[in-house]
């Protein structure tokens, strides 16, 4: 499969999936410039989109076609508007972008989304959102939260 990984950071998911042999990354859709230049090292062959907005207004500019291959898209979209260190807003804040990834999931149609996030998306409705705007997109949906610590072995509890 092919793997179209958004707010990539420094590849986690591509580098999870290539390690389970479950996909190559096609594109990366990262901002953070220290982040750009890790992809790089590592897939100094896969283009990077650094405006999502941009990558949503028109996949077809930046994700080359299927050609009969199945995809994935991973997104650990920014957390920021639902953490319970920041502010809380939400849906308020300007770096909810989660109707960007549901535009770039709509135009895609990948086979399989893995999304990450903070538990508080779902204290503070965001959880709702993404549920329902994957059902309208015919997206069967499970969740999960992982705990670092009893998911990897992490020495700290973050989940």
């Amino acid at each position: 499969m092919k793997l179209l990984d958004l707010f990539s950071g420094i590849g986690g998911f591509s580098l999870g999936f290539q390690w389970a042999e479950l996909s190559e990354p096609i594109l990366f859709c990262e901002l953070d410039e220290f982040c750009q230049k890790i992809l790089k090292k590592h897939w100094p062959d896969v283009p990077i989109v650094d405006d999502v907005k941009e990558l949503a207004d028109d996949t077809t500019k930046f994700i080359p076609r299927k050609n009969g291959r199945k995809r994935i898209l991973t997104s650990g979209f920014p957390c920021q508007p639902w953490s319970v260190a920041g502010a809380k807003r939400g849906k308020e804040d300007p770096r909810h972008i989660w109707p960007w990834i549901i535009e770039i999931v709509a135009q895609e149609r990948p086979e399989l989304c893995v999304f990450e996030n903070v538990p508080n998306l779902a204290t503070l409705g965001g959880l709702d959102e993404v549920i329902v705007d994957l059902a309208n997109e015919n997206y069967a949906t499970t969740t999960l939260n992982l705990s670092a610590f009893s998911a990897a072995g992490a020495p700290h509890k973050r989940e």
